[in-house]
């Protein structure tokens, strides 16, 4: 099993995990140890989704997943660990991110362009094509659901078309159909959390802790995970080790708080989907320097 290191120092933790069953003992082993991203369980993919660029829960140890060359939906069974389904909604273009709101799972293409596909898991799946505003420029690929707000969040990997010191996460209203032009959150890049390193974070997608509101936001250029609150104004940065996560592309909440990432396989490599806990946003015994 193996683990990363975070951006924080200080006191020694010791995490307080309580897995059942096959995770139990992997986790076990970490207990004690100076960590604080512990990676639980992985599946390697099929050469089908190499180049995987979002998932989300669908419940009952499934995942919808999407890869960035195909309009296909792969329903991936993490007991299993295999693609149980496949469905084609669009041709070949560049899909970035994948939410579920609903019965409805939506997608997004690099050039902002989203696709609804109502009743996805049907024998006659709708599927409508939605343009935005965004354009290539801002080379789009985050997005997730909103619940308490009915409404998709999407993040941009590229310039932001109005601020220079900041990326936008932009908020597309379910109920009216339209994408604000005015950020509802913002990546500024002069707080205090990038230690003035410089990085100026790309996001490659996003989700919402179900349990606390908090948005944990993924880069797959430089491998870290952004956690911000609800209003933006709290926020942790994690450096991910490249070893275990060679390009985080997707990022998804189950209801009960699992917390998953996939990652690209590059140039040798098979994709794979890592469930992860984070130590230290877990209950903890401290103990001293």
């Amino acid at each position: 099993m193996k683990t990363l290191f975070a951006l924080f120092f200080g006191s020694i933790t010791i995490a307080v995990l309580a897995f059942t069953g096959q995770r139990s003992e992997k986790a076990a082993k970490l207990i004690g140890q100076d960590t604080t991203i512990i990676i639980t369980q992985e599946w390697k993919l099929p050469a089908a989704l190499k180049e995987i660029s979002g998932i989300t829960c669908l419940g009952e140890n499934r995942l919808a997943c999407i890869q960035d060359e195909k309009g296909v939906l792969f329903i991936y069974n993490l007991i299993y660990d295999s693609v149980e389904k496949e469905i084609p909604f669009a041709g070949n273009f560049d899909f970035e991110g994948i939410a579920l709101a609903g019965k409805t799972m939506y997608t997004i293409r690099s050039n902002g362009i989203l696709y609804s596909i109502k009743n996805y898991n049907s024998d006659t799946p709708t599927v409508a094509e939605i343009k935005t505003w965004l354009t290539v420029k801002q080379n789009v690929e985050g997005l997730c659901y909103d619940q308490k707000h009915n409404r998709l969040l999407i993040a941009i990997k590229g310039a932001d078309p109005v601020g220079k010191d900041y990326k936008g996460i932009y908020a597309y209203d379910l109920r009216t159909g339209k994408l604000n032009r005015k950020p509802v959150l913002k990546i500024n890049f002069n707080d205090p959390v990038w230690n003035n390193t410089g990085h100026k974070m790309q996001p490659s997608d996003l989700a919402i802790n179900p349990l606390t509101g908090n948005i944990y936001i993924i880069d797959g250029k430089t491998p870290s995970l952004l956690i911000m609150s609800a209003n933006g104004d709290h926020k942790k940065l994690y450096q991910l080790d490249t070893k275990d996560f060679n390009q985080p592309e997707g990022i998804a909440f189950s209801k009960t708080g699992q917390l998953f990432i996939c990652n690209e396989g590059g140039v040798l490599g098979k994709g794979n989907i890592v469930e992860i806990v984070i130590s230290d946003l877990l209950p903890v015994i401290t103990t001293g320097y």
